[in-house]
């Protein structure tokens, strides 16, 4: 019953290893450029466009977001950055959310990490124009055009 119960322990973890090592390989690691604008008081909304390049292709998409909490913005955003764990470029569609806090008056720098339903984390980063202060919940929702 021992000797069962370790052969089994063992698959278990031999299966375990091999998941942990396979899966990220298939996953790879784009670039994106983000131009994004945003206005609004205690809720704000914005829109944008934007493009992945993966695998030496180009593949557009449209952004929209809403935020809510303490927020006072009209700011134009450009960000670029990395959307990782892609297995295909229609991983990056979907719903992404975070909490956050900004500032800009004029001019400033922004920086996001984001993450969707699909496993696909943003990093992004870029300068900010405009005004914006806030303190909210952000929710951006990404769709391939």
């Amino acid at each position: 019953m021992r000797d069962l119960r370790g052969a089994i322990a063992s698959s278990l973890m031999t299966f375990a290893a091999w998941m942990a090592t396979t899966g990220p390989s298939l996953a790879d690691t784009g670039t994106v450029h983000v131009l994004f604008s945003k206005a609004g008081i205690i809720a704000a909304v914005g829109n944008g466009t934007g493009v992945l390049t993966f695998r030496g292709r180009q593949y557009p998409f449209d952004v929209w977001g809403a935020s809510f909490g303490a927020t006072l913005a009209l700011t134009v955003n450009e960000f670029v950055g990395q959307a990782q764990n892609l297995r295909n470029p229609g991983d990056l569609a979907g719903t992404y959310t975070a909490v956050g806090a900004a500032g800009a008056l004029v001019a400033g720098a922004g920086a996001a990490r984001l993450r969707n339903a699909n496993g696909v984390v943003l990093v992004l980063r870029g300068p900010r124009l405009g005004v914006e202060l806030s303190a909210s919940l952000a929710r951006v929702t990404i769709t391939m055009r």
